[in-house]
């Protein structure tokens, strides 16, 4: 089964560049051919000359970066996107929501949709739809939600995964909280699951675990995609009986996302570290997961530091990540002798739930990216609430001045679609409090 990816936006595009190169690496790393064909299936289909084609759709209100996305495809070698997969614009969303949301997705609807109806008819089966948006511009955001909208309205049985990128705390856009909180109350009625990457967070990878002294965009969206490439590439699941799952984000959503309140995924992968320090490292299963547990337990999103003993924080409470559901992903040597009860323990799951239900495991024996092991966890936890809690504050803090609400109301959106959109989301926030 195949999915659809629909690169909105900058921030999209570019990510989503780096996905399907990170995917199309692994795949054809010397890896078995059953992985591999599972791999290209979902992510790519040929041409007429044999050439690799990414499932994808392009967005954009300026060409510039969708262009720059395919030339660096097409000069990889490997893969390509499709020639007339694209559609961008001569003039941006001037990072409005409102301007994306009800300026250029309703102009600009007929023509995506015929785009993404041509790709999924590609598809011998369709697995889903992939959106890959940041939350803090006016395209990605605004024309991203709107489309997602679409996507449901076409695909009404389909599952719909939303990826985004949230920025960094103290960003470059002075309404990027308005943007944000304005895209997740929408999606939330909209996609099945919501995957986040926190730019702060991944900005703290390159830095501390790979050792980049001047840290550009490109080395943002490639930590992310190799997370996210670690959670999509094929695996081996409790039922699917010895065969690659055929439904990756079917699987996903199943195991995470059980309840409609709870749909925020965050995700974790260790090791990392520099490319050229991978052959020189050695692991253990025991370590990884006993470093991963302790992470997934503190709300650690990446290696660092000491943590607190468990038996500190059962007591006095502080600092205890309360999860929904967990997805355990092993890849790598010897996987069918990791153990993995300490993520089956009830202790870190909410009361209402069985860890049985809580906890998925797959796994893969195939190395993912040069990993001899590596290990991944898509978590529906407490993990995002802090963030979420500060954007949904400081986006309140300039509302209750009206600052920049000039700027929406012009296109279309009300103070009460604000309001609408608060009240959604501290709804959201008081379901992941109250987890338990």
């Amino acid at each position: 089964m195949s999915v659809v990816t629909v690169q909105l936006g900058q921030c999209g595009n570019q990510v989503g560049q780096e996905l399907f190169d990170v995917i199309c690496s692994d795949a054809e790393e010397g890896q078995k051919k059953t992985y591999s064909a599972g791999s290209f299936e979902r992510f790519f289909h040929q041409n007429a000359h044999g050439d690799l084609v990414a499932r994808a759709v392009l967005i954009d209100m300026e060409p510039k970066v969708i262009n720059q996305s395919m030339t660096k495809a097409a000069k990889s070698g490997k893969w390509r996107y499709g020639e007339a997969s694209h559609f961008s614009q001569s003039q941006g969303s001037g990072n409005n929501w409102a301007n994306g949301y009800c300026v250029h997705g309703p102009r600009n609807r007929d023509v995506v949709e015929e785009l993404v109806r041509r790709e999924v008819e590609c598809c011998d089966r369709l697995a889903g739809l992939m959106a890959m948006m940041s939350v803090a511009g006016g395209t990605g955001s605004g024309v991203g939600t709107y489309i997602t909208q679409c996507l449901r309205d076409l695909h009404p049985k389909s599952f719909i995964l939303n990826h985004l990128t949230w920025p960094y705390r103290t960003g470059e856009v002075i309404v990027q909280n308005y943007n944000s909180v304005l895209t997740l109350a929408h999606l939330y009625q909209l996609s099945d699951a919501i995957l986040v990457h926190e730019n702060d967070t991944v900005h703290k990878i390159c830095s501390q675990l790979l050792n980049i002294k001047q840290i550009s965009f490109s080395d943002v969206n490639k930590v992310i995609a190799h997370q996210l490439g670690s959670v999509l590439q094929p695996a081996f699941t409790a039922d699917s009986h010895g065969v690659y799952s055929r439904n990756p984000l079917g699987e996903l959503v199943s195991a995470l996302a059980c309840h409609p309140e709870y749909k925020l995924l965050s995700v974790c992968t260790i090791p990392q570290m520099p490319s050229s320090s991978i052959a020189y490292s050695t692991f253990s299963w025991p370590g990884l997961l006993k470093h991963m547990r302790q992470m997934l337990i503190s709300n650690s999103k990446m290696e660092e530091g000491k943590f607190c003993s468990e038996r500190t924080r059962s007591l006095t409470g502080f600092g205890f990540n309360r999860s929904l559901a967990n997805l355990l992903i092993l890849r790598g040597k010897d996987v069918y002798c990791a153990e993995t009860g300490g993520f089956e323990d009830p202790d870190l799951y909410t009361s209402w739930l069985s860890s049985e239900e809580s906890f998925t495991l797959w796994k893969s024996p195939v190395l993912f990216n040069k990993y001899e092991k590596s290990v991944t966890l898509v978590s529906n936890s407490q993990a995002l609430l802090r963030p979420l809690d500060n954007m949904v504050r400081s986006a309140w803090n300039m509302f209750a001045s009206r600052a920049y609400v000039h700027q929406y109301t012009k296109f279309g959106i009300s103070e009460e679609d604000f309001l609408d959109s608060f009240t959604s989301l501290e709804q959201v926030i008081s379901s992941y409090n109250q987890l338990c």
